[in-house]
């Protein structure tokens, strides 16, 4: 990767294939539609990888993103995000063009879509099955009803189903843990499907994360799901035991810039605003923000988890390194950082490189 010279996020097409591939995989033999959220790599290239696989519904994280995929070809986008009612008539455009759905979680939103809305329009009652963001408390059938009467006002307005992101799934301390949330989770829409099923036969429910959908094989009453991480995949995922390193698709490639051996630290161009502030706890309980890959005669070398990336200011990245690891690295060498999480990365990196060299645009690029 001679072409480097600065912080570079590369990307591994052929694992992001694989990813890709399995996912749909997944869905196709639970019989689920799978509507790929495309937060996390938001970039149209790769969006047209998932068309390989037979993906023509799409999720997104903001009325801009949906702008931008629907001017690149993909015409039945939900945004999962709670509706900004002051986007109300750029949603109209765009709900004049293509398949659109949004998320409603109160009635100040409900009271505007129906109000409002000119073109049809598909509404999700976004549900908090856990995770304490954003949502209606499934156990709230009175607020739930009060939404739902005020978006039958407007027939142009047809409510969809029921969603979520059971993000409390990426706090779990074991794949175990994830499991019994995410079952959680079926039997709390259960409940809600069969409340409301008779008064909406085609109602759908619609869940959202990596964990659940890349380990999980219950997906009782399930019809749509929504991962988006998993196309790159992280150390978050790793160390959740969601995936594999070899499924991590996505480096942060950073010079070394200068040595410090009284200290075994290695200090590399690439800080915070490369790789985010995100961290996990290190194998000694201390904060890490990125695993090390070096070049050693030839081959990557996975540095074991006594190597790290131990402190980020804005541009720096200070790497912890153990004396016998120390020689390996000379200023002007690259390394590799594994990141903690790859959303965000990517989020602060706005292009990628591939591992064949093809630069690949992002929105706003």
């Amino acid at each position: 990767m001679t072409e480097i010279i600065r912080p570079t996020l590369v990307v591994d097409k052929d694992i992001c294939m694989q990813n890709i591939e399995r996912m749909a995989q997944k869905a196709k033999d639970y019989q689920l539609r799978f509507r790929p959220h495309f937060k996390t790599h938001q970039s149209a290239e790769i969006g047209n990888w998932f068309r390989i696989y037979g993906v023509e519904a799409i999720t997104v994280s903001s009325v801009q993103m949906a702008e931008y995929f629907a001017k690149n070809g993909w015409d039945d986008i939900t945004i999962a995000f709670p509706l900004n009612i002051l986007e109300i008539d750029i949603i109209n455009r765009l709900a004049a063009n293509i398949k659109l759905n949004v998320l409603v979680e109160n009635k100040e939103a409900a009271a505007v879509l129906a109000k409002k809305a000119t073109y049809k329009i598909g509404v999700f009652l976004k549900i908090d099955t856990g995770s304490n963001r954003t949502g209606i408390e499934p156990s709230k059938t009175d607020a739930i009803n009060t939404i739902l009467e005020l978006l039958s006002k407007n027939k142009k307005v047809i409510f969809k189903g029921f969603l979520t992101h059971a993000g409390h799934t990426y706090s779990a301390r074991s794949t175990n843990e994830i499991f019994s949330r995410h079952f959680d989770s079926l039997l709390k829409f259960r409940t809600l499907k069969q409340k409301y099923q008779s008064n909406f036969p085609n109602l759908e429910i619609s869940i959202g994360d990596t964990p659940s959908c890349s380990i999980c094989t219950n997906f009782m009453g399930v019809d749509e799901i929504r991962p988006g991480n998993f196309v790159f995949y992280d150390l978050m995922q790793q160390n959740l035991g969601v995936c594999s390193f070899e499924e991590i698709a996505v480096r942060m490639v950073c010079p070394v810039v200068a040595k410090h051996a009284s200290r075994n630290e290695i200090v590399i161009y690439g800080g915070a605003i490369h790789l985010s502030q995100d961290s996990l706890l290190n194998i000694d309980g201390k904060p890490f923000f990125g695993r090390i890959l070096i070049n050693k005669k030839g081959e990557k070398k996975l540095l074991s988890p006594r190597n790290y990336v131990s402190r980020l200011s804005q541009e720096h990245g200070i790497l912890k390194v153990s004396q016998k690891n120390f020689q390996h690295f000379q200023v002007g060498d690259l390394v590799e950082i594994i990141p903690v999480h790859s959303c965000l990365t990517a989020n602060l990196a706005r292009k990628y490189l591939t591992t064949e060299g093809e630069e690949i645009a992002m929105i706003n690029t």
